[in-house]
């Protein structure tokens, strides 16, 4: 039984009564069993599985859960459980609410191809505007931050950027309005609908929400679990693995929690069943110098091993890796159960260069992963739109791929054929109302840096010797002003593919047809062309080869895939929602300090301890600071199991930089020379 395997610190928690709780979960005090034996006792008590929420992080940790608690309690496999975003997402289906989900990068595409039809050269400002894709991420902090005004918030962090406030939220509002026109949800929107329907006083079903990693809660997450208007909260975290501000987390929703609940209990695990003493003592003299919120220090379970973390120093950084990889070759530790930590992203690329070249496999989270590669995404995009051809988002997406068309003139050509098709792309494209009008004069103000493109639209007739069949030749789209030849070959292959599979049912004959297509051989061409220049530009043959089959060959892989589906829009949904969690590899774990999270392992080697490395003040300024990055330093120290290396270099002779050691090895006790 879950409960009996609990100590008495986990136990006192798992039972708590009815009301608001919070468990400070240090690192490797047993969170996770903390929260299943509260599960446990609360099935004993009577609660049904379908009143019990829990919200974690990962539709993984999640899911794990419930297979540990439905181990013991069968029916516990009803338990709604799964991150902010997955739990939204299904109860606003139940709601029969008309939405499709997109991820953050879909709509990035899509605010893009808004955002480029502003020409901010044409303003004169002396200020440089944001990127479209750092203003999609700096709507996002703004959205998560949950205030009201726009203006009064970027001024706070950007004042030189005032002179475009009104443009932004010009785009804002566009990518709203588009958003809505299409049922199109983002990770954001998807909450803020969740908490409008909540607010509004829907059925809530449960008479306990459990809320994983608390400490990485942002303010519209909150505000969503306050919308549930709870009785009973169980909340489990560590205000010491915060660590996730850059990204809108608040620790003061953590810290504040005994003070905006008037029932409030706080229990704390102490004792560490992870790591050996002497890595402890590390993580503790460190972490004591953040101010103490709720009162805690790690206990010892596991003993002493007698080996006291290192440091490893070096002359410089090129030193500094090959020691390391030399150190991992003769190592008897599991290459899977080996790490190396790092605070900026940049570091990885020697060492991995390193590990590679003594033959060491490794494996780098945060890498392009199958599912994140551009033929396995731009494949997906062409299914979606066959399953909704009112998904903007995958049409500009595909046609990212044709030459010449830019993600502005995709947004237009979509509106064009949803124009045409009354409503529905797929019909604009194999029906068009041709008496309907398209590419009309555009609002023009030189203030939002709007400007028309369609005082005089283009001619079909350059494109009347490319052999392409009468009804799509007639298609008011060839006449947009901007299209070029190879954009219109390519809608042409894109149109001859919607209407051989425009009957079809199955997925797989779907995905048959596809794969013989011209369609998707201009995409693998155009990716193995760009994947096959060298330095001077010009493209090696035998490599564009080689890539044409790997790129291909990775596209089947989806294909057998799909074989297991008889559904299209099951198949999608498992593909959007999972995807991000699926990852493959194996060898030495190459790893950013926030992605070790949550992990363990035997050995671990935390590099670059050189102050401006780690810590990296400029990094963490507006996310907390010396404080943030004391709490990425516990965080990487307590993912080690049983030895503990830190590596420091004197010198990088690539940037020509001299470092003097982390603050943080003399705060821990080491004395550098």
């Amino acid at each position: 039984m879950p409960l009996t395997k609990l100590n008495t610190e986990q136990l006192n928690a798992a039972t708590a009564g009815f009301g608001h709780n919070l468990i400070i979960a240090s690192a490797g005090t047993g969170k996770t069993s903390t929260i299943i034996g509260r599960i446990a006792h609360l099935l004993q008590n009577g609660v049904k599985p379908e009143e019990i929420l829990l919200l974690t992080f990962t539709n993984k940790a999640a899911n794990e859960m419930k297979e540990r608690i439905s181990s013991v309690f069968v029916n516990a496999k009803n338990i709604e459980a799964g991150t902010f975003h997955s739990i939204s997402y299904r109860w606003l289906k139940k709601l029969n609410k008309k939405i499709v989900l997109k991820t953050p990068k879909d709509m990035k595409v899509l605010f893009k191809s808004i955002y480029d039809k502003r020409d901010f050269s044409r303003l004169g400002y002396e200020e440089k505007p944001y990127g479209a894709n750092y203003l999609f991420d700096v709507y996002s902090l703004f959205l998560n931050s949950n205030t009201s005004s726009f203006e009064e918030w970027l001024l706070k962090r950007a004042p030189l950027q005032e002179e475009f406030i009104m443009i932004y939220e010009h785009i804002f509002d566009e990518f709203e309005e588009v958003k809505k026109e299409h049922n199109l949800v983002d990770f954001n929107s998807l909450l803020l609908r969740m908490i409008k329907e909540l607010e509004s006083g829907i059925e809530n079903p449960f008479k306990e929400v459990l809320v994983d990693e608390y400490q990485d809660t942002n303010p519209l997450q909150n505000r969503l679990i306050e919308a549930l208007k709870q009785n009973s909260l169980f909340c489990v975290g560590d205000y010491d693995q915060s660590i996730y501000a850059f990204n809108g987390a608040d620790i003061n929703i953590i810290s504040t929690f005994d003070k905006r609940y008037e029932d409030a209990k706080v229990y704390t695990l102490k004792k560490n069943y992870r790591s050996y003493g002497e890595i402890l003592a590390v993580a503790n003299k460190v972490i004591k110098n953040n101010p103490r919120i709720y009162s805690k220090e790690l206990e010892v379970t596991r003993g002493y091993s007698d080996i006291y973390p290192k440091v490893l120093m070096y002359h410089d950084t090129f030193e500094e890796y090959k020691d390391i990889a030399n150190r991992i070759s003769s190592s008897s530790t599991n290459r899977n159960e080996i790490a190396i930590l790092f605070r900026n992203n940049s570091s990885a690329d020697a060492i991995e260069a390193m590990l590679r070249e003594k033959g060491i496999e490794c494996k780098r989270k945060g890498g392009v992963g199958f599912f994140e590669s551009r033929e396995i995404k731009v494949t997906l995009d062409i299914l979606v739109f066959l399953l909704n051809p009112k998904d903007i988002m995958a049409f500009i997406h595909i046609f990212e791929y044709a030459r010449g068309v830019g993600s502005a003139i995709a947004g237009e050509i979509f509106e064009a054929l949803t124009i045409l098709g009354e409503g529905n792309a797929l019909k604009g494209f194999l029906n068009p109302d041709l008496n309907k009008k398209v590419f009309t004069k555009k609002t023009t103000s030189h203030q939002l840096g709007l400007f028309d493109d369609f005082i005089q639209l283009g001619s079909v007739a350059k494109f009347k010797n490319l052999g392409f069949e009468e009804g799509f030749l007639s298609n008011p789209i060839l006449r947009h002003p901007k299209l070029s030849t190879e954009g219109a070959e390519f809608l042409y292959e894109f149109y001859k593919f919607l209407k051989k599979t425009k009957r079809l049912k199955n997925p797989n004959s779907i995905f048959n047809e596809l794969i013989n297509s011209k369609l998707i051989t201009l995409i693998i061409n155009y990716l193995a062309s760009q994947r096959s220049k060298d330095k001077n530009g010009n493209i090696n043959q035998d490599l564009l080869k080689d890539n044409q089959e790997k790129i291909r060959n990775k596209i089947n892989i989806l294909g057998n895939l799909l074989k297991n589906y008889t559904d299209l829009e099951k198949f999608i949904n498992a593909m959007v929602l999972g995807a991000s969690e699926m990852s493959a590899g194996r060898g030495v774990n190459l790893l950013t300090v926030h992605a070790s999270k949550g992990l363990e392992f035997k050995e671990v080697y935390i590099i670059d301890m050189m102050e401006g490395r780690f810590p990296n003040i400029k990094l963490s300024k507006s996310a907390g600071g010396v404080e943030e990055e004391r709490r990425l330093f516990y965080v990487a120290v307590t993912r080690a199991k049983d030895r503990l290396c830190f590596a420091y270099a004197r010198y990088d002779r690539i940037k020509n930089i001299e470092y003097q050691p982390s603050r943080f090895l003399a705060e821990a006790g080491y004395k550098i020379n």
